[in-house]
């Protein structure tokens, strides 16, 4: 199936679908005319305009070719049928191999996995491959959607942030159990944005480069893998944030029979550890010229607050202290 422009979309000429995608004129011509990929609005002046789910198959159909497949065979298919095969395992891409399972990811915003999908985002991550799982035009398609796999990471676009998205992405996390969550917004409301924050989400406002932007999904992995695995970790994204400082509050409060007073000590440490870490990730915001670095220090600082937590639910366990949300 051809794709066709939507007026109402982002429209490129085709000069730069071949800047972003690296794909020379020649080659998308020659896939447009012989092939039928694409169908691009033409204007008066008979100028190609591409839209965004045009540059979108463009890079999963160089992905696919680059793996082996012919363009003849391909070339027809419409994007979910493309990622469907791009996520076949003998389709894997090589060039970004990993000792570890490459992180899987879901996108909402074709413009975002646009990016992400792009050479040039790839070369800004250091150790860790990404996986695109899934990926959804906005949030209302986003509710609907059921998606193929069950991405780790959860990576958003919009433009505003408003209350009802905030409310749309914990719906999405509650139904797909995202281990972590990135926002990136244009405009918002600063009540709005601590909130989300509050919750655990990671949130970024625009403009934010493609090295900054894979600098913030370096700091949601573990920095080591083979010490993940020897903390006895399941994967390896670092999970958000399970207990709030309200809760980590009460519980350092509780007198228990533990006479070294692990519970309290344990529960100051995770506050602090969180602390750290949300000053790390402001600091990852703040300043692009030190970005790696606090990357760095909030994936060190996260990992410890999640292992650390898994200390508190075994300290709990053993207490019989109630660890949910309000609990008394």
């Amino acid at each position: 199936m051809n794709t066709s422009a939507d007026p109402k979309t982002a429209l490129y000429r085709i000069g730069a679908v071949s800047k972003t995608t690296g794909i020379p004129v020649s080659t998308l011509r020659i896939w447009e005319t012989r092939y039928g990929a694409f169908t691009p609005i033409k204007t008066e002046g008979k100028q190609r305009l591409f839209a965004e789910h045009d540059v979108s198959k463009a890079l999963l159909l160089k992905q696919l070719s680059q793996n082996g497949q012919a363009i003849s065979t391909i070339a027809h298919l419409d994007l979910e049928q493309l990622r469907r095969v791009s996520n076949l395992p003998h389709n894997a891409p090589q060039s970004l191999a990993a000792p570890s399972q490459p992180v899987s990811l879901a996108v909402v915003g074709l413009s975002m996995a646009n990016r992400i999908e792009s050479k040039k985002f790839a070369t800004g991550l250091k150790q860790n491959q990404i996986k695109v799982t899934d990926v959804l035009v906005d949030l209302a398609t986003a509710t609907r959607a059921e998606l193929a796999q069950q991405p780790q990471v959860l990576l958003v676009k919009v433009n505003t942030l408003q209350t009802s998205v905030h409310s749309d992405i914990q719906a999405l996390i509650a139904k797909h159990k995202f281990v972590q969550t990135i926002v990136v917004y244009n405009f918002a409301p600063e009540a709005v944005v601590q909130a989300m924050k509050f919750s655990g989400l990671i949130v970024r406002r625009e403009p934010i480069s493609d090295i900054e932007l894979a600098e913030l999904l370096q700091s949601v992995l573990f920095v080591d893998s083979a010490r993940a695995q020897e903390f006895g970790t399941s994967g390896a994204v670092i999970a958000s944030r399970k207990y709030s400082d309200a809760t980590l509050s009460r519980v350092a409060g509780i007198s228990t029979n533990v006479l070294c007073e692990c519970p309290r000590h344990v529960a100051e440490l995770i506050t602090q550890l969180a602390s750290f870490e949300q000053y790390s990730q402001e600091c990852l915001n703040l300043n692009a010229e030190d970005a790696h670095l606090h990357a760095y220090l909030r994936s060190i600082s996260g990992s410890a607050r999640s292992l650390f937590e898994n200390a508190l639910e075994k300290i709990a366990m053993h207490e019989g202290i109630d660890l949910r949300e309000g609990a008394g």
